[in-house]
């Protein structure tokens, strides 16, 4: 068998072997002789890889028969083609054998950490307190964090063909594993924020092959976001952290780096650049995220807060409109409980706004509060003690009513709930008790307290704190910074010594540092001011009469003088003076 070009070769020689023909004839010959050359047999590729896979399989396989406890190779020793050989069938028939197992071992595993985890947070961490719904936030965190590793591992898969000249595990290092961290610190706390970085970046390393390095990287990252989002009072604040977060990220890459003993290389550059970019991306995924996990799970932010703090929302307007006295004295709350949040560590965010809205009960009766009555007739003169006690207590069920009406969320209701906590309403309770027979009829207190609970968090104290001392303030008659600081003395201690502070976290030096806050917050509202002196043209005109009335001693003063002169007053400041009056 030869080929086209094989004939045409020999039909040249057998051309230049006939003596009767010329050159000229033997090219004729020749190219009419080439266009009537066709090969008879064509290369049938189907059939010849068809026919490669079926003597592939008449082979018999070559069996190596390896005993148990036999020695395959020795540490230290060369190892051959066979020994390889031995070596991958082993392998192959232990994972064939154990993927079931594995993958059942490797679930027990992470149910046995995430569970004595939670259990020991849960014991000896003291804001380590997730719900039900807290729980399930942070699972589904945790799996949305793993599907974009995943995403992020089978894409920098793809990059590393497009891209042979970077490493694949530098990829490694833009992967958003600091986001689960941050996500947790902005809904929940830094406890809960805390553990979920210990877990998800050990399960993080167990999914790069058990890589310790990349568990480092994971956690520190995961612990610096997390910080740097504490309290969020902008939405800067998000893309602040990842930028913090992008310079830890180098740093820990340098560090690693230089641990494994590696001199530099341009595969550093690229590992710095992409834990750069890694920050930035953090900052994205949560900064978009945030918006579906307050929806979802009706979680309150800080970023939420921020929305709520606008004076402008329709429920604070209402209040201003409805309620005005009330209103002044929410805003003036707000100044006091962020200004002592700030001292004690607590959230001012949330003490600020929280107090904006603790009182929008009153929205509904506002005439039976006494900073609305202006001047009105007190409703609660012709009321029995008891329905006006009743009354006042409406105020914290309407305004849970309302606060769930607008979506406030959970937090400010529960400090809305508890900002009164079970104090007793003193002037009602001695109004009763005073018109009550001392022998027939027996006053019970617990009638008189409102419902509670107690202040369970900071902020509510707070909120409880700082509305009794601001009411109680505007009874001064003279607010000097000695009377203000004792009157604030003495609400404190009545409201320690009833008991109402015994389920929140405030310590004796944290109510020392809110009553000077609250002391320095009264003082610059209550200052005291000159009296001013009159305008320099009416000085003037007394001058000009004194000294008109000295030069003209002699003469009668004229009659209209006082009426010339009081003309033009009543045609102007008269009429300014009946601006505002009923």
């Amino acid at each position: 068998m030869i080929g086209v070009g094989d004939v045409q070769n020999r039909l040249k020689e057998q051309l230049k072997g006939l003596p009767d023909l010329n050159k000229a004839h033997s090219k004729v010959i020749f190219s009419l002789t080439v266009k009537l050359l066709k090969p008879n047999l064509t290369f049938n590729k189907n059939e010849t890889e068809a026919r490669k896979q079926q003597a592939r399989e008449d082979i018999k396989p070559v069996l190596f028969q390896v005993k148990k406890g036999e020695m395959i190779v020795r540490e230290g020793e060369r190892v051959s083609l066979d020994q390889i050989k031995k070596l991958r069938a082993m392998r192959e028939i232990g994972s064939n054998y154990s993927t079931l197992g594995t993958g059942l071992g490797l679930f027990l595993s992470i149910l046995v950490l995430l569970f004595t985890t939670h259990r020991f947070a849960k014991t000896d961490i003291r804001k380590y307190r997730p719900n039900n719904r807290d729980l399930l936030f942070l699972m589904l965190n945790l799996i949305g964090l793993f599907i974009l590793i995943k995403l992020g591992i089978f894409i920098s898969t793809a990059l590393e063909s497009a891209f042979p000249y970077v490493e694949s595990t530098s990829y490694y290092y833009v992967f958003p594993f600091a986001a689960g961290a941050m996500l947790a610190r902005i809904v929940l706390n830094s406890e809960v924020a805390f553990v979920f970085a210990i877990l998800s970046s050990l399960l993080i390393g167990v999914l790069f092959g058990n890589s310790l390095i990349i568990s480092i990287f994971a956690l520190t990252g995961s612990v610096t976001a997390a910080h740097w989002v504490r309290h969020c009072k902008q939405r800067t604040t998000l893309y602040r952290a990842g930028f913090r977060l992008s310079l830890v990220n180098m740093l820990t890459i340098l560090g690693l780096y230089l641990m494994s003993g590696r001199a530099f290389d341009i595969q550093l550059l690229y590992k710095l650049g992409f834990g750069l970019a890694g920050g930035i991306l953090c900052a994205l995924i949560v900064t978009g995220t945030i918006p579906m996990v307050e929806y979802l799970f009706k979680y309150t932010t800080d970023i939420k807060l921020l929305e709520l703090a606008n004076l402008n929302t329709p429920v604070l307007r209402e209040l201003m409109v409805q309620a005005p006295g009330t209103y002044h004295h929410s805003v003036i709350v707000g100044n006091l409980v962020e200004s002592a949040a700030e001292t004690i560590n607590a959230n001012p965010l949330l003490a600020r706004v929280a107090a904006y809205y603790h009182d929008i009960g009153k929205i509904r009766k506002p005439l039976y509060f006494i900073e609305n009555l202006h001047g009105q007739e007190n409703k609660h003169d012709k009321l029995a003690p008891s329905m006006s006690s009743l009354i006042l207590m409406s105020h914290v069920k309407d305004a849970v009513e309302l606060a769930r009406e607008n979506n406030l969320g959970e937090p400010l209701i529960d400090i809305i709930r508890q900002h009164h906590g079970t104090a007793l309403m003193k002037f009602f309770y001695d109004k009763a008790k005073s018109k009550a027979d001392p022998g027939v009829q027996q006053i019970d207190e617990r009638d008189y307290r409102y419902p509670g609970p107690k202040p369970q968090t900071r902020e509510a104290a707070l909120i409880m704190l700082a509305d009794a001392v601001e009411a109680a303030s505007r009874t001064l008659s003279d607010p000097t910074p000695a009377r203000i600081q004792g009157l604030v003395q003495k609400i404190v201690n009545n409201i320690f010594i009833d008991g109402q502070l015994d389920e929140c976290e405030l310590t004796l030096k944290d109510l020392h540092r809110i009553a000077k806050s609250f002391n320095r917050i009264l003082a610059g509202i209550f200052h005291h001011r000159i009296d001013y002196p009159e305008p320099a043209f009416k000085e003037r005109d007394k001058d000009l009469n004194k000294r008109k009335i000295s030069e003209d001693s002699d003469r009668e003063p004229a009659k209209d003088t006082k009426n010339k002169e009081a003309a033009p007053a009543k045609s102007g400041s008269e009429d300014l003076k009946r601006l505002g009056m009923s």
